[in-house]
């Protein structure tokens, strides 16, 4: 579920800036378009190596998909953290 959740916010913020030009350069979505595209990279791997080991690509028991949904949740926010922290570093360096 984690896969899931970082990739639909992936292809969000990608068509976000890819329909927005003007507003996804000025404030940066392709840098967060790639954040969420590196933590989707990362779960897949996860996922195929727990595929290659025998286990399920997504499990559908309750407790996991509660689990996974809650740290997808936070892969999410702490990319939204990530980005708002490259932003306040890039307008620091332009006013000086």
């Amino acid at each position: 579920m984690t896969l899931v959740i970082t990739a639909v916010a992936a292809i969000i913020t990608g068509v976000l800036r890819l329909a927005r030009p003007v507003i996804g350069r000025k404030i940066a979505l392709g840098v967060l378009a790639l954040i969420y595209s590196g933590a989707a990279l990362m779960w897949l791997v996860d996922a195929i190596i727990a595929v290659i080991e025998g286990g399920p690509f997504i499990s559908f028991d309750p407790t996991d998909l509660r689990s996974d949904s809650l740290l997808g949740g936070c892969v999410v926010v702490l990319g939204l953290i990530a980005w708002a922290v490259y932003l306040l570093v890039n307008r620091t360096r332009r006013q000086t």
